[in-house]
């Protein structure tokens, strides 16, 4: 268990932290850093080809993470309107990302939270981390800190204590391309 000041060192040192989202419990690292995220991927046994979701404090910290001027004026207002909350975009990937986050896409998903451990987090840390829920691939999401330290307390540098903001299913997500949904949240 932590605070946010332990989590952004193990953060910062290449570790694996989980922490309170909008609705489950996330496993994160530094986006940066590829050796990070491939230990997220053995955390969680997830496949590269699927690519992971940025969360963000807001939309500065994901200035070349994505690019927004390949979005219409209407969609990038409808993705602004979204900010900070529980929705998850995809997005064109900006010049910063590469297919350790994307996977096989020339896309990747990002969120700027609401949620004020997400905040503190991304604030402190100076920029986004990755985020997928805290579960082994085919388990339940976590949604408490008990949860995360039963299921992957071994397996993380950090746990951000909190509660998540409460709602029922993960964040919703949907394509800033096409429009559509892409999971109900």
């Amino acid at each position: 268990m932590g605070n946010v000041e332990q989590c952004v060192k193990a953060l910062s040192q290449g570790g694996v932290i989980a922490y309170p989202t909008e609705g489950v419990f996330g496993v994160g690292c530094d986006p940066d850093n590829a050796q990070a995220i491939q230990a997220l991927l053995n955390v969680k046994e997830r496949d590269r080809a699927k690519g992971l979701i940025l969360i963000a404090a807001d939309l500065a910290q994901l200035d070349g993470y994505i690019d927004m001027s390949r979005l219409s004026e209407e969609t990038q207002a409808d993705v602004l309107a979204s900010w900070p909350g529980p929705v998850t975009w995809v997005m064109p990937a900006g010049k910063k990302i590469t297919d350790w986050v994307s996977g096989q896409f020339d896309t990747v998903a990002v969120r700027v939270s609401d949620h004020t451990d997400v905040q503190a987090l991304c604030t402190a840390f100076g920029k986004p981390i990755t985020s997928t829920s805290a579960n082994l691939s085919g388990e339940e999401p976590c949604r408490s800190v008990e949860e995360v330290d039963a299921q992957l307390g071994d397996r993380v540098a950090c746990i951000l204590e909190g509660k998540t903001g409460g709602l029922e299913r993960p964040t919703e997500i949907r394509d800033a391309r096409s429009g559509k949904v892409l999971r109900q949240g």
